[in-house]
């Protein structure tokens, strides 16, 4: 019986919601996120840099501008053929697999891995997310660094919506939220309406961890020496000041 797919693997809707999703906001700020990863990891000129679930190149292509060799990997073709011609436009080079990241295994280990901007958490059992976080460990070289970044339990509270509305990318973009469970999960639905009046509609489930559940899981469970969890980029301390939850998981 052939497994049916879950949501993101439909690329028609990253095809059109991508464009909302990766706004020129979040482009400019990549720069500065990936010197912070990699003054993180404590990377040199060379190293080598797993982008896991890389989407569009955002990250990718700026670690590549400084001097690190990255690998991106992403289960939307579309994507990776958008984040080729990022790279091509800024003359770097990318090595960029369609693979899905539960069963993604590589020949060679990289010096540091990366799951940035809330791609995680969204397989519909928790099974698959942790195999996620296993197969990153097993990619890893000894002593190498994984730096994951997702909206958690506790970012998603003191950030909570109920929705709003606004114009991207040539779209009227309205969002609603709703909490499932005990705060286990946010309830995402995005209505686009372009300027013929045409609507898509979607709704996505993403997990949500505590700060300190990521955390075990990467120690208990995947087997890294330590897990530190920080408020943002900077390492500021996770508490009621945080911008985003960030875990800097060493093997």
């Amino acid at each position: 019986m052939k497994k049916e797919k879950e949501w993101f693997e439909n690329e028609d809707f990253w095809l059109n919601y991508g464009p909302i999703m990766f706004d020129e906001q979040q482009w400019s700020q990549a720069h500065g996120i990936a010197e912070k990863c990699i003054e993180i990891a404590g990377l040199e000129e060379g190293s080598h840099v797993l982008d896991v679930c890389c989407a569009v190149g955002r990250i990718s292509v700026e670690l590549a501008s400084l001097g690190m060799n990255v690998t991106g990997v992403d289960i939307t073709q579309p994507f990776l053929d958008a984040a080729k011609e990022s790279a091509e436009d800024e003359g770097v080079e990318l090595e960029l697999i369609n693979q899905d990241m539960r069963t993604f295994k590589s020949k060679k280990k990289f010096d540091a891995a990366l799951n940035i901007y809330n791609s995680f958490g969204y397989c519909d059992k928790i099974e698959d997310d942790i195999k996620i976080l296993k197969q990153v460990y097993k990619n890893l070289k000894k002593g190498g660094t994984f730096i994951l970044e997702c909206i958690s339990r506790e970012s998603a509270i003191k950030y909570f919506t109920s929705g709003e509305w606004f114009e991207r990318a040539g779209m009227t973009v309205l969002t609603e939220f709703k909490v499932t469970g005990a705060w286990e999960g946010l309830n995402s639905r995005w209505i686009l309406i372009d300027k013929n009046g045409k609507k898509i509609d979607h709704t996505f489930v993403q997990r949500l961890y505590s700060a300190a559940e990521l955390r075990d899981i990467l120690i208990k469970e995947c087997k890294f020496k330590s897990a530190e969890v920080y408020g943002g980029f900077n390492r500021i301390p996770y508490d009621q000041n945080l911008s985003t939850m960030v875990i800097v998981a060493r093997k």
